[in-house]
């Protein structure tokens, strides 16, 4: 059976794109802002590029936080991408701006303390998790990451399911930040799948598998 995905438009990320990249590795993909039919898709990707600020802005607006947090009560898979992972997390700090994230892990997303130059673009190798099923086959392959921001801390250890989340971590230029999180229903990668080539169409081909 053909999984059914929605990719959420908030008015933020590269919406094409993403619903190619779904559509080559086998999804039914439709692009919409329907909460209902969100909330009853197989899959629902947010995908997110520019300001923390805006992209919640924008998610509240649809209505997506709700969504979110309302798929995942019912145990509906979430996948977030870029800033779409970040504004999972419970905060997001930029240029002084504090703004409130959907807080489905606690955490801050902050200004990454590297030595290198920001942001943060290009190709660079992740630190795949122990058991991980999104970078199954693919855990030493390079992914593309284009950020400023990231989360430099994680504090989450276990979920009110008793289930210990499965996070990837990336470094550069001497910092170190997560770069995806599994955490059963809810995932999420700080890079960009749809721009990682054949990489990432095997990590996006790993997650609507699991949806079926």
């Amino acid at each position: 059976m053909t999984a059914k995905v929605v990719l959420l438009d908030y008015g933020s990320g590269n919406i094409r794109s993403g619903e190619r990249a779904l559509q080559r590795v086998g999804a039914d993909v439709t692009v919409t802002a329907d909460f209902d039919e969100a909330l009853n898709a197989d899959g629902l990707l947010v995908p997110g590029v520019g300001a923390f600020e805006a992209c919640m802005t924008g998610l509240k607006a649809v209505r997506g936080d709700k969504l979110i947090d309302q798929r995942l009560t019912r145990g509906r898979p979430v996948l977030g991408i870029c800033v779409g992972m970040q504004i999972l997390f419970g905060q997001g700090i930029e240029h002084g701006v504090e703004t409130d994230g959907c807080d489905q892990w606690p955490g801050v997303v902050e200004r990454l303390q590297t030595t290198e130059p920001i942001p943060h673009m290009g190709w660079n190798t992740v630190e795949a998790a122990d058991g991980t099923e999104l970078f199954k086959g693919i855990e030493g392959e390079r992914f593309y990451f284009v950020h400023s921001y990231g989360v430099r801390e994680w504090r989450l250890t276990e979920t009110r399911e008793s289930v210990t989340p499965k996070v990837t971590w990336a470094s550069y230029g001497g910092d170190r930040f997560v770069a995806a999180v599994e955490n059963g229903p809810l995932m999420a990668t700080q890079f960009h799948p749809e721009k990682s080539g054949d990489a990432g169409a095997a990590l996006l081909r790993n997650w609507v598998s699991s949806l079926a």
